[in-house]
């Protein structure tokens, strides 16, 4: 199967073996990284990954909506989301920009 994903377990052993150290160094350090971005968008909005993206919080505004099942319609109250924006050099090396 070509289109699986990657696992932890294999991120956590590719990172391990391309930084040479061992597989416990590896998970935390991804651990770490997480607890450090869950913390920072909480404190600060953003949380960059140079090369890679932003993790941002975002706030949406209430709106009103409509029950798909009765047709009704329903408020939506506010609430705050986390968007992941990619940066363009990671997009533009995953997927080409069209030439004009």
């Amino acid at each position: 199967m070509a289109n699986q994903r990657m696992t932890q377990t294999q991120l956590v052993r590719s990172l391990a073996e391309k930084c040479t150290v061992n597989n416990k160094q590896a998970r935390q350090f991804l651990e770490e990284l997480s607890g450090m971005a869950i913390a920072e968008v909480k404190k600060n909005g953003v949380f960059v990954l140079p090369g890679i993206g932003r993790l941002v919080r975002v706030d949406r505004k209430a709106r009103m909506g409509r029950n798909p099942a009765t047709g009704e319609s329903i408020k939506i109250p506010a609430k705050k989301v986390v968007k992941f924006r990619v940066a363009k050099a990671a997009k533009d090396s995953i997927v080409p920009p069209k030439k004009k």
